[in-house]
Order: structure tokens, then C-alpha cells, then sequence
């Protein structure tokens, strides 16, 4: 990167304002520029033809427009999902998936949902993951960085080019918790509604129960949408699954989404696999239909995706699909829930739910500008409720 110029990939149409005041410019020319970037998603200054020579030879000397490298592309011979692995300034890499019409959910009573008719592009927030989620790959490589606000941005950008079609929706749901980079994230999201016109309500962000920023999107009445990677209501069973559980316990995120619904009125998705022993038990489902019934909501059942390629051990070596699941999604619904079964899109090219893992023949170096906290310890301190 070069660290002499200003990086205008990220900017707000408001910054990129201030930044050609202060070269001596009149402020229409940011407006220009926000439009070359991401309504065109033009990344050389000599192609923004509508901007006078001068002030184009201008910016070549100040600014610079750097974002991603394309590394590879996968595309499933089952669903036609694809996967891309881009290389970051600093030589890291993340993955973004695209999933095509049709290709979300597996049963038809999801034939009317926004994601099953539309074509969404699943974005990464970080490289890697700290809270290692027993069941999820990206936490195999443990947490390297958050991306800014242009690499999250850039990844639409670059499928936008690569594939030469219009993306409807994005999801927050690739490598990394989102509500860590939160700041980020939402500028992302402001920029993607203004700047590429997809709606905020086009939008989802997930978490794996990052309570304190579900409020914060309360308090600010974010429009896009919210989902919970949930997966029990059981504090002990969760902890075991996912440890942020002992900074956040299930009474903690139960409050946080009351407050949000109640500040939103937005309907929450709880993502949930069931897993063979684990969560699929009567105390399990009880639970799981008590907390869904505290604000509305829709529950997507999501299959369980190998990750055997992280070799994995302990506990995540050991899970395995209920075989009750089917069982559990119409005792779900004769409770008065909505549900819905996602499918396997991309699974054979490891691009489904929760396989998102970055695999080269090297490790991956820690960045230079990696955030020191690089530990599940060192980001959540344990709760005053946490599991005994």
C-alpha cells in the first residue's frame, strides 16, 4: 500500500466532501467522485472522464484507489454458489460467497423469501474469526485483522465487476463477527444504500450474540436487518458451542433483543443447526420456543457442514447432524413459529454455512496493522452470569 496517497475506497460521499475542499476544489467534485466509485465502480482516476485533466492528474498525486486482488474462483457443479478468495494490500486473504436465486433455502414454504428470489453476495468482516465457534472452519484460523470499511465494500464491487451482475441483497455472514468491526460494518452498509443502491432493508447482519452492539443498532434504528447465530437457548449448552456465551449469556442477548425489537420493530432470524445429542433434546426444543416467542422472529434451520478439513478436535471433532431435525422444525411450527430449512448451496466447494476458512499452502502472517487482541480471552472478559 502506499501509504503517501489517501485511500478513497471507503470514504462517505460527506468525506470524500471534505477531502477535494481541501485540495481546493468545490465540493460537487466529491459528489463526482462518490458516484465513479461506487454507482461505476471505477477504480482509475484517468477513466472518470466527466472530471476536468488538471484535477485528475491532481488526484493520481494525493489519492489512490486500492482494494482487492481476485487470488481464485470455485463454482458448484450442484448450485451453480460461487466462492472468491481475494488477497488484501497486506497480503491476507478473506472469502466471499455468492449465492444465486432459488439456491437459499430447501423447503418451499421459503418460496416467497426475499433471499430465494434474489441474488446475495455473503461478505466477510475480518480476516478469520476470535470466537471459535466450535462448529464454524473460520475460527481455524484464528483472528488476524478487521477489515476497513473499502475491503468490506470492495468485495461487492469486485463480484459486481467479475460477474457483470446486479447483486439485490448482502449478507453479513462470511469470515469473522461482524458486530466486532461494527463501526466499519455500518458505514459499509450507509455506503452500499447510497452509493450502489441496494436497500438497507436488502441487508442482514449477523452475530453470534454480540449483545451490547445488538442494542447499539437498537438505539441508532438501523434498518438492516439482524440476524442471531443462536443455536440453544440452554446457557450450559451454549457455552459449550459458542463461547461467547460467557460473556454474553442467553439472558443477556434475550434482554438485548427485546430492546432492539421494541426500538425497531424489526423482526429478528435466529439461525440454529441442531446437533445429534447436543441440542436436539425435549429441554433443548423448550427452550428454543420459549426465547423465539419473546419478540417476533423467524427461525432458518441451517444443515450442519462438515468441517473436517480443519481437523478438528474436542468437541467439534465429535458433532454430527440430528436426525431428529425434521422432527424438531414441525414441533418448531405447531408451536406457532415461522421456520425455514436453508440448503446446502456451495457445500461441495466449502462455501456453505459456517465453511468459510482460508486454505493456502502457508500459513497466513499476522499483518503488521493486526489489532493486538488476538485471543477469545482477550475479547471477552467472562460475565458476572457466565456458566458455572
Amino acid at each position: 500500500m502506499n501509504s503517501t496517497k489517501t485511500n478513497l475506497l471507503g470514504l462517505t460521499s460527506q468525506e470524500l466532501g471534505t477531502f477535494v475542499r481541501d485540495m481546493r476544489e468545490s465540493a460537487y467534485r466529491g459528489r463526482q467522485l462518490f458516484q465513479w466509485l461506487y454507482a461505476k465502480g471505477v477504480n482509475q482516476f484517468h477513466a472518470m472522464t466527466d472530471l476536468a485533466k488538471g484535477f485528475r492528474e491532481k488526484l493520481e498525486s494525493v489519492a489512490t484507489i486500492e482494494g482487492l486482488r481476485l487470488v481464485a474462483e470455485q463454482r458448484s457443479a450442484i448450485d451453480s454458489t460461487t466462492k472468491f478468495l481475494f488477497e488484501l494490500t497486506d497480503g491476507l486473504r478473506i472469502e466471499s460467497v455468492l449465492i444465486p436465486p432459488s439456491s437459499a433455502f430447501r423447503d418451499k414454504k421459503a418460496s416467497n423469501e426475499d433471499e430465494q428470489r434474489r441474488l446475495t453476495l455473503c461478505v466477510s468482516t475480518q480476516v478469520g474469526c476470535p470466537l471459535d465457534c466450535v462448529f464454524c472452519a473460520t475460527g481455524s484460523m484464528g483472528f488476524l485483522r478487521n477489515l476497513t470499511t473499502g475491503e468490506i465494500l470492495d468485495q461487492v464491487l469486485r463480484v459486481r465487476e467479475l460477474t457483470k451482475r446486479r447483486i439485490t441483497n448482502i449478507v453479513f455472514m462470511g469470515m469473522g463477527e461482524p458486530m466486532m468491526n461494527y463501526d466499519n460494518v455500518m458505514k459499509a452498509t450507509d455506503i452500499i444504500t447510497e452509493g450502489l443502491g441496494i436497500a438497507a432493508r436488502r441487508m442482514t447482519v449477523s452475530t453470534a450474540g454480540w449483545a451490547d452492539r445488538i442494542r447499539q443498532m437498537g438505539e441508532e434504528k438501523r434498518k438492516v436487518k439482524l440476524a442471531l447465530s443462536l443455536h440453544s437457548a440452554v446457557d450450559a449448552t451454549r457455552a459449550k458451542l459458542m463461547p461467547i456465551t460467557k460473556r454474553f449469556a442467553i439472558s443477556d442477548l434475550a434482554s438485548a433483543i427485546e430492546r432492539y425489537y421494541k426500538q425497531t420493530k424489526r423482526r429478528i432470524t435466529y439461525e440454529q443447526i441442531f446437533f445429534d445429542g447436543v441440542n436436539d433434546t425435549e429441554r433443548e426444543v423448550t427452550a428454543l420456543i420459549r426465547f423465539a416467542r419473546r419478540v417476533p422472529c423467524k427461525i432458518n434451520v441451517i444443515p450442519f457442514h462438515s468441517i473436517e478439513f480443519t481437523r478438528p478436535t474436542g468437541l467439534a471433532a465429535e458433532l454430527r447432524p440430528s436426525p431428529k431435525t425434521r422432527e424438531i422444525v414441525e414441533r418448531l411450527r405447531q408451536s406457532h413459529l415461522t421456520v425455514f430449512l436453508r440448503s446446502n448451496a456451495g457445500e461441495d466447494i466449502d462455501a456453505a454455512c459456517g465453511q468459510l476458512a482460508v486454505k493456502t499452502e502457508r500459513p497466513q502472517k499476522r499483518s503488521p496493522r493486526a489489532a493486538k487482541v488476538s485471543t477469545l480471552n482477550d475479547f471477552i472478559p467472562m460475565h458476572p452470569s457466565s456458566i458455572q
